[in-house]
């Protein structure tokens, strides 16, 4: 796989992933955030942090990038989850460096 340039937020944010930081992760998102993960949305500091470790942490995601192109990246998602792994497009809203929104869905 060839070099990959990612945007901080989302290096942050893939680093956070696959280290299985809960804290760093929360941290990648800023005041407000909100995330849509495969339809369902989350808002506020208290929904990500609840996504996060339900949806990141518990089953051990790591996530392996493929592309980045403007502000969607595609990743191989592997963890204890049926089906893995899986490609999902990630689409990020980012402003200073931090994670304003974020939508996620199967490829």
């Amino acid at each position: 796989m060839a070099d990959i340039t990612l945007p901080k937020a989302v290096e942050n944010f893939v680093a956070a992933i696959n280290a299985h930081d809960a804290n760093a992760l929360a941290a990648v998102f800023g005041d407000g955030a909100t995330v849509r993960d495969v339809g369902t949305t989350y808002a506020g500091t208290a929904e990500i942090r609840d996504w996060i470790q339900r949806q990141l942490i518990n089953p051990r995601i790591v996530i392996t990038p493929t592309s980045f192109a403007g502000d969607r990246l595609v990743a191989s998602g592997d963890g204890d989850f049926p089906g893995a792994p899986l490609s999902f497009a990630l689409v990020f809203g980012i402003k200073d460096d931090q994670v304003t929104n974020l939508a996620i869905d199967p490829v």
